[in-house]
């Protein structure tokens, strides 16, 4: 592990581990409970549990430093290769075809600091080339005449010798430039880069935006739906990995001088996701995917549904799905009730149930005139493999689509 960690424990997605009373200080196993309850249930040494901390991690994987001595390491339930191959799609990272054979990272620590030099390095290259510049509007006191004067101001203040001015500034400080600025500040505080691989490579990019760029928070919403033209085309893939640091960076906690910022990936969401970009580049034509559709119940109540296949052309719903991020050895009532309840409400007939690995017992049953299946995306295959296998499970759906 990175920057003078020395203990690390590991728990794998959804399997409970007991820990010796002394193995997981008091303090610190509060903040877990505190801040990280959510990502890791917590049980607390008792008469109940022998004595023992009992520890499972639950709908995240990453990293979460909890001293400087000791982190938590939420290991996925899926081979890396698959974890990277939702990444690619959900933040869509297949521009960065510089990534190819990258699937072999041995851990979420080591994937991280890989994507974070390729961060760090396009970043450079894009210093070295010119970042891109954008003309501001600015109203300032000057000494001398820029731009336009406010005439009406000097008039109404005649004893005060400032020249109020409005003029166009052509800056690199502008939003492209602060979420890369951001996004590798976050890096540089996540203890994830060791200092003799990535993060001199990391400091380097960062110390070249500080001069030109505001250091400035952003989220990871501001990575998407962004315009991009000619001059600043490149950046549409550097925003896509900005969006997967920003996405997993959870709030900080300070130790002594040191913050530290955990590496959280919620798996349920990325699965969701996934599917989702996935489909929405495989659907036939005169398809078309919506993904979290909202839809108004009454004031003050709604939904969104996960996903929805329409026509193109008429808006009709062919079918609704949604994903479940879980073994199961047979999809539960709630489950089924809730995508049944999708499905009237787009007014289609048929709800999907996505799961990532076949339940023991599948569904095919028909509930009033909705019918109800279960369906796999194989995160244990071949990503491209396991999609097309979904397209054919999903086709019974699309009858009369195309």
């Amino acid at each position: 592990m990175s920057l003078g960690i020395r203990q690390i424990i590991a728990l794998e997605e959804d399997w409970p581990r007991s820990l010796q009373r002394d193995e997981l200080p008091e303090a610190a196993g509060e903040l877990l409970w505190r801040q990280y309850s959510t990502q890791v249930e917590v049980e607390f040494p008792s008469p109940a549990t022998g004595g023992q901390w009992q520890l499972t991690a639950q709908g995240a994987v990453g990293h979460i430093p909890l001293t400087p001595e000791l982190s938590i390491a939420l290991l996925p339930k899926v081979p890396m290769r698959s974890l990277f191959g939702m990444l690619e799609y959900a933040y869509d990272l297949q521009s960065f075809r510089f990534l190819d054979g990258w699937y072999e990272a041995h851990s979420l620590d080591e994937l991280y600091e890989r994507l974070a030099e390729a961060l760090a390095r396009r970043v450079l290259r894009r210093c070295r080339d010119g970042l891109v510049r954008a003309y501001i509007g600015q109203n300032d006191e000057l000494s001398v005449v820029r731009g336009s004067l406010n005439v009406r101001r000097m008039a109404s203040r005649p004893w005060d010798t400032r020249l109020e001015c409005d003029y166009q500034e052509h800056t690199a400080d502008i939003d492209d430039n602060q979420i890369l600025a951001w996004t590798l500040f976050v890096i540089s505080r996540s203890g994830l880069c060791r200092p003799d691989r990535a993060l001199p490579t990391v400091h380097q990019a960062f110390r070249q935006l500080q001069g030109a760029v505001t250091l400035t928070p952003v989220s990871a919403a501001a990575c998407v739906g962004r315009r991009y033209h000619r001059l600043n085309l490149d950046y549409g893939p550097l925003h896509a990995l900005c969006r997967f640091f920003l996405d997993s960076a959870g709030p900080h906690q300070a130790v002594g001088e040191r913050a530290m910022l955990p590496f959280l990936v919620d798996t349920a969401r990325l699965y969701e996701q996934f599917v989702s970009a996935w489909l929405a580049k495989h659907l036939p034509a005169g398809l078309r995917l919506a993904a979290q559709e909202p839809y108004t119940i009454d004031r003050g109540l709604s939904f969104a549904i996960d996903l929805v296949i329409r026509d193109t052309i008429t808006g009709e719903a062919h079918c609704v799905l949604d994903t479940k991020y879980k073994r199961v050895d047979m999809p539960s009532t709630s489950d089924i009730a809730q995508v049944v309840a999708y499905a009237e409400a787009t007014g289609c007939k048929d709800a999907l149930l996505v799961y990532p690995a076949a339940p023991q017992r599948a569904l095919d049953a028909v509930i009033g005139d909705i019918r109800v299946r279960s369906v796999i995306f194989d995160l244990a295959d071949d990503i491209q493999q396991a999609g097309y296998r979904l397209m054919e499970q999903i086709a019974p759906s699309l009858r009369g689509s195309q």
